[in-house]
């Protein structure tokens, strides 16, 4: 199977060098910065049991269109069978735009974005049935050498067809994925699996945002941890008037892992706030928002959250 991973981040980055020490053709769509970095250092992943090193295969945009690339580095023989996309949804469209030509009538995308509203934007650019559904479960960062370090389990990947039906395609992902030591198990709705990270990442996201510190500095102070539960059930809610109610024992861990104590659990959004760095706030907060409105679910803490950030990202915008 041959495989374009687009982006060379955190996640995308990690499963990428997972699925190339595993012997699977996998190329590397980046920008040129990153590229220079890759080229000087090699892809490296290092954490609990593991250590990656190699020199990856990597290609530009410019290169993926046919303008000067070097010999091997665009695809041969046509499209990729499968584009793993793993970007930051504020650079979604410049994605799109820059994985078009690898994407062929057999092609499948997997996105590993939060959210959902990048499916349609998927969609829309390369019709239903190349667009497959989606979940990335791992917890990776860059290191200041641009070296990706994996801070705890898991490392799973679900992915399925949108519409639930039983898929040849899918089915050779996942023993992909499950080759290179990717947990794939199956998954009946992935939609719905969808909508349950989505509640994971939203509460975290808002909870660390409007109280800014970790998980554990929240529980600490009284009202926190039930301030961190009231945020569930906000998101929670609107899930479930959405069609997808979170299981009890999904919903349950959520709750111990936002009431842990001591734990220094934060999201990458609410890294990149304190960063001063754009934030993904329309995509994971406000689609949410405004999901809420639509069905009639009150969510005044994630409305606040979600105000907060684009503030944010007013500031950062207009600094720019």
């Amino acid at each position: 199977m041959r495989i374009l991973t687009v982006g060379a981040g955190a996640a995308g980055g990690y499963f990428g060098a997972r699925l190339a020490r595993a012997g699977e053709d996998v190329t590397f769509l980046v920008r040129p910065r990153r590229a220079e970095v890759l080229r000087a250092r090699g892809l490296r992943v290092s954490g609990p049991g593991e250590e990656i090193a190699f020199a990856p295969r990597l290609v530009t945009a410019d290169a993926l269109e046919g303008a000067d690339a070097p010999e091997g580095a665009g695809p041969r023989e046509g499209a990729y069978d499968l584009v793993l996309l793993s970007v930051k949804s504020t650079s979604l469209e410049a994605a799109v735009r820059d994985l078009a030509p690898a994407v062929g009538p057999g092609t499948a995308i997997l996105p590993l974005l939060n959210g959902m509203a990048h499916l349609d934007h998927l969609a829309d650019r390369f019709g239903d049935a190349a667009v497959l559904g989606g979940v990335a479960k791992v917890v990776t960062t860059l290191n200041e050498h641009g070296d990706i370090l994996r801070m705890a389990p898991p490392t799973v990947v679900l992915t399925g067809e949108r519409d639930g039906r039983p898929s040849e395609r899918v089915d050779a992902i996942r023993a992909v994925l499950a080759g290179a030591g990717i947990d794939s198990p199956e998954v009946p709705d992935i939609v719905g699996a969808m909508w349950h990270k989505w509640v994971f990442i939203t509460t975290l996201v808002a909870v660390t945002s409007l109280a800014r510190g970790a998980v554990g500095e929240i529980n600490a102070v009284p009202g926190g941890t039930g301030f961190g539960l009231a945020v569930l059930a906000e998101a929670a809610a609107v899930s479930a008037a959405a069609g997808y109610p979170v299981p009890e024992p999904e919903l349950a861990f959520t709750a111990r892992t936002l009431a842990a104590p001591d734990s220094p659990l934060t999201p990458s959004l609410y890294r990149d706030l304190l960063a001063g760095h754009p934030t993904e706030v329309e995509h994971v907060l406000g689609d949410l928002s405004a999901r809420a409105r639509g069905l009639g679910v009150p969510t005044p803490f994630l409305d606040l959250a979600a105000l907060q950030l684009r503030v944010h990202q007013t500031r950062v915008t207009a600094g720019e």
